[in-house]
């Protein structure tokens, strides 16, 4: 055995010709040894630096000039967005039948060179919805574009058995049958014998709260389009379905939006429903925004109400509902957590750094007679 060891050793063609497990190239059919090369066995060369101050000092300096240039570059441009925020959800509660001012709590804005702005709103109550209408000042102009949000809170999307409930075929305009219909819909499957389309829960519960656009107190109209405001790879998924209108009905909550059922035009715009593109991307966080439209047009200096007609219901499961009027930048709306992330990685690297410079440098030296004072008391207490 040990001869055998040894010939292995010497060289490639001995390892070959004492190797209990090659066989003939005649019968040889499958081999599991992996093959002899440097990454498949391990031996690719490698750098491990040794953490001395010398390498980590630079290391933690380097890290700091470039996270805190890029902290404060994206501070300074998610500072530069205008944003006003308005928690609706209490309007048809609080406001009353003429314009009162908005309580501090449900408003948050931010315009340009630090302006402030009123803002008030009003219930109207007729015979099917209660409309909340608000009333904002804008203090200067607003450059587009402009992108109008909802936004929920306390709503978990991200549940297991909401965010798989749907039918993709269905989505994608395939007349799904009756008795085909995905499970993960239940129990938005059936109504009235026949098939809800779309089914499930995740377009049972699609926001459904209705924006007006914006009236000037001139009268002039600032309007939001609902084209282009969902990803274009969405855009490719939904299609028309194929079924007849007769063999389908809406889903239960849609039932105040189609009355009588789906009419063929209506067929025809819920496959180009962005909106509703927008609502079926489920999000990851109990908070969210979403889309509702967008304008590329200016926003002038004025004052400008807007109609919300609301139907969503919050209070069943505990959240708020806001409307948002937000400008943005390359990095998206008027968010710091990015910006405040660089600045602290390089905060402490800076403190690291200052803390092992200062460790290196008044260190004390091992030729210290306080040092060897030490250790000759040590060496008494042992004996």
């Amino acid at each position: 055995m040990f001869s055998t060891l040894r010939r292995r050793l010497v060289g490639a063609s001995d390892d070959d010709a004492d190797d209990p497990f090659k066989e003939s190239t005649s019968t040889l059919t499958k081999s599991r040894r992996p093959p002899n090369t440097a990454f498949r066995q391990q031996r690719l060369k490698a750098w491990q630096p040794i953490l001395v101050p010398r390498v980590v000092l630079p290391m933690l300096l380097l890290v700091a000039l470039i996270c805190v240039p890029i902290g404060i570059g994206f501070v300074f441009a998610t500072y530069s967005i205008e944003k006003l925020e308005i928690n609706y959800g209490k309007c048809a509660d609080l406001a009353s039948s003429s314009f009162a001012d908005v309580p501090s709590k449900y408003v948050n804005y931010h315009f340009g060179g630090g302006k402030s702005s009123t803002v008030q709103w009003k219930k109207t109550i007729n015979e099917t919805d209660t409309v909340c209408t608000i009333q904002f000042d804008v203090p200067g102009d607003i450059h587009g574009p402009l992108y109008l949000y909802y936004k929920l809170t306390n709503f978990y999307q991200n549940h297991r058995k909401y965010v798989e409930s749907y039918d993709w075929k269905q989505l994608r305009g395939n007349a799904v049958p009756y008795n085909d219909v995905s499970s993960d819909c239940s129990p938005m499957r059936y109504r009235d014998d026949k098939i809800i389309y779309p089914c499930g829960l995740v377009a049972n519960s699609m926001f459904n709260d209705s924006f007006s656009s914006l009236t000037s107190s001139s009268g002039s109209e600032y309007e939001f389009s609902a084209k282009g405001i969902a990803w274009k790879s969405d855009l490719s998924l939904y299609k028309r379905t194929k079924y007849n209108t007769s063999d389908i009905v809406p889903p239960l909550n849609w039932i105040e939006k189609y009355p009588d059922g789906y009419s063929e035009e209506d067929l025809d715009s819920l496959a180009e429903d962005e909106r509703f593109m927008n609502w079926m991307k489920t999000a990851a966080l109990p908070s969210f925004m979403k889309l509702y439209g967008k304008s590329s047009e200016v926003l002038a200096k004025g004052t400008y109400t807007m109609d919300i007609v609301m139907r969503y219901e919050v209070s069943i499961f505990g959240g708020t509902k806001s409307v948002i009027l937000s400008t943005s930048n390359v990095l998206g709306g008027r968010h710091f957590s990015l910006g405040i992330c660089y600045l602290v990685v390089g905060g402490l690297s800076v403190l690291f750094m200052l803390i092992f410079l200062i460790k290196h440098v008044f260190t004390r030296k091992q030729t210290d007679h306080a040092f060897l004072e030490g250790l000759a008391g040590q060496e008494r207490e042992v004996l």
